[in-house]
């Protein structure tokens, strides 16, 4: 049986961060199904896809063919036999992500693929579903969150790094916009799963997070 550790939570919390760095610390594979869903929104962009118009989206996304592999412990994200790592972490893709993963057959294809990799092998998975549709079983479920405020500073400082010019306060209204889609689209919303522990990690360094996690993972061995 695989070890699977399911966390999920809204943007901006560190989630990718955090699951990497237990995953290592693990030395299990991580899963980053968010950039699987950027990978689909990414395609539908390229294609001209509208997002409100339910059967393009849907008719669209079947030629998007999406999987995964690892290179030198890195996740590498394919689609159409090209590694879109470098091109899909914009916000116009992730406005467009949250704006087309409500679609029932999105989700339909994207969640058989990571129910596939999480059944052969021991996985660290984050996303906004894992732990109430994707592994509703998995042996640790977080609830990984932080303020509106923080997780906005934390994307603008993040922005700012790279020399990306942005705006500190369009960014908070974005993740507000994208909070209230993700918890509010009628398939497999956003919510905390009945037995997710809870991590706010406002005040929390990453390195504390992951402690955290991890002593869960502890826990749960024993």
């Amino acid at each position: 049986m695989s070890f699977q550790i399911a966390i999920d939570g809204p943007a901006g919390a560190g989630k990718s961060t955090i699951a990497k760095r237990v995953a290592k610390k693990k030395e299990i594979i991580y899963v980053d199904t968010g950039a699987m869903y950027r990978a689909m929104a990414y395609y539908l962009l390229k294609r001209g896809v509208n997002s409100g118009d339910a059967e393009a989206v849907e008719r669209e996304c079947e030629g998007a063919r999406i999987s995964i592999s690892y290179e030198n412990g890195e996740q590498v994200v394919w689609l159409n036999g090209e590694n879109v790592n470098g091109v899909i972490r914009t916000e116009k893709v992730g406005q467009m992500t949250s704006d087309v993963s409500k679609y029932p057959k999105i989700r339909e294809q994207l969640t058989l693929l990571q129910k596939e990799l999480a059944s052969t092998n021991d996985v660290v998975m984050d996303g906004r579903d894992i732990g109430t549709c994707v592994l509703p079983e998995a042996d640790v479920k977080v609830y990984l969150t932080a303020s509106v405020e923080v997780r906005a500073k934390r994307r603008y400082l993040e922005l700012s790094e790279k020399g990306v010019s942005c705006d500190l306060e369009q960014i908070t209204k974005d993740i507000e916009i994208r909070d209230r889609q993700d918890m509010t689209r009628e398939i497999s919303p956003l919510k905390q799963a009945e037995d997710a522990v809870l991590v706010d990690s406002s005040d929390m360094t990453i390195d504390e997070a992951v402690e955290v996690i991890l002593g869960l993972c502890k826990e749960n061995q024993q």
